[in-house]
C-alpha cells in the first residue's frame, strides 16, 4: 500500500464550494477522499479518479441524479490540493471549470 496520503483544500474558496454541494454527494467525495488517505492514491482508480487534464485529476461522485467533481492537483508530500468543486450537468467536464483549476493551480509551487 501507498498510504500517507493527505487530501486537502486549496483555500476557503474552494472548501466552500465543496460545502455547497448536497449533502449525499459531499459524503461520496470524503469518502473517496478517506480512501485517498488510506490506501494511497496510486490505489485509487476509476471510477473514483480519473485524469482529466495536464495536471488536473478528478475525484467523482454520483447521487441519485446529481454528479460532483472535485478538480485536483498532487504536490510534493504526497499531497491532494482539491483547487475546484461543482455539479456536474454536462457529458464532459466543462473547459471553464478545467481552465479555473488550472489557474488557481498557479497560486502554489508545485515542488
Amino acid at each position: 500500500m501507498d498510504a500517507e496520503w493527505s487530501v486537502e483544500f486549496l483555500n476557503d474558496t474552494a472548501e466552500a464550494e465543496f460545502d455547497q454541494l448536497p449533502t449525499e454527494i459531499k459524503a461520496k467525495i470524503v469518502r473517496i477522499s478517506q480512501l485517498i488517505e488510506q490506501v494511497g492514491l496510486l490505489s485509487v482508480k476509476e471510477p473514483y479518479v480519473r485524469h482529466v487534464h495536464n495536471k488536473i485529476w478528478e475525484i467523482r461522485a454520483r447521487a441519485k441524479e446529481k454528479l460532483a467533481r472535485s478538480l485536483y492537483t498532487t504536490v510534493t508530500g504526497k499531497r491532494v490540493v482539491i483547487l475546484r468543486t461543482f455539479v456536474k450537468k454536462t457529458r464532459k467536464t466543462p473547459k471553464r471549470e478545467i481552465e479555473l483549476a488550472l489557474q488557481r493551480m498557479k497560486e502554489f509551487d508545485h515542488g
